[in-house]
């Protein structure tokens, strides 16, 4: 969907402005295109991502280990048979749950952090893609080759998502904070709350394995987008 909104895009931005649909795209034009497909990925990435992060978390016990009975001391919840029990059986129950339970919006939690980071996250994806494949492949006539796709796609990957990392801790935290036990009233919330118990350095946990993550998952979905085009249009 991403893909498929940001080149439509282009060309109705080219064919509004140059009067051709194929007319190369300015830096501006690029930059507009792809925020607007920032913007629009939030309305189907927003639930599914929501439900990602709920089923991850539900890895963490719902009761203590260990908890204290009066006048035995610590007892193990073990030795008593009670058994920590995962609160959604699936997708689709987790999804039906977080409707009955909050609503439609419960879906869209953490839709405004997930916003705050696919605009500029989106634009730092397709634009230093796009310098690095014009820098890599000087020739206009030519397709860029598949090492140099697969090279400025890996690398804007590593750029996007370390630049998104910080709102990406905020949004999996609003995502992560069930109803009924809820810590966060808002992104302003979370982020002073965040900052004042784990200090400025919690908005960059996990910007390392994101910069390792983002470039073999982009530069092999960059590249299976361009081969998948050229294969088509040679028909």
């Amino acid at each position: 969907m991403v893909f498929g909104f940001f080149s439509n895009t282009q060309r109705l931005i080219s064919k509004y402005r140059y009067g051709d649909g194929r007319h190369p795209c300015s830096m501006l034009d690029l930059t507009v295109a792809s925020m607007l497909t920032g913007l629009v990925s939030v309305g189907v990435g927003a639930p599914v991502d929501l439900v990602k992060i709920r089923l991850q978390m539900q890895t963490q016990p719902v009761l203590a280990e260990n908890f204290n009975l009066a006048g035995n001391g610590s007892v193990p919840l073990r030795s008593m048979g009670i058994q920590s029990q995962s609160f959604y059986r699936g997708p689709l129950h987790c999804i039906s749950t977080v409707l009955q339970n909050e609503g439609i919006q419960g879906l869209y939690r953490g839709a405004g952090a997930m916003i705050l980071r696919d605009i500029p996250g989106y634009a730092l994806y397709f634009i230093p893609y796009t310098l690095f494949c014009n820098w890599l492949n000087p020739d206009d006539n030519s397709s860029p080759p598949p090492c140099c796709i697969w090279l400025a796609g890996g690398l804007a990957g590593s750029i996007s998502w370390v630049t998104a990392t910080p709102s990406d801790v905020v949004k999996s935290r609003l995502q992560a904070d069930a109803m009924h036990q809820r810590k966060y009233k808002g992104i302003l919330h979370c982020i002073m709350q965040s900052y004042r118990t784990e200090g400025i350095h919690v908005f960059f946990r996990g910007a390392t394995v994101n910069a390792i993550r983002g470039f073999p998952m982009c530069a092999t979905m960059f590249l299976g987008y361009e081969l998948s085009l050229q294969f088509f249009r040679s028909f």
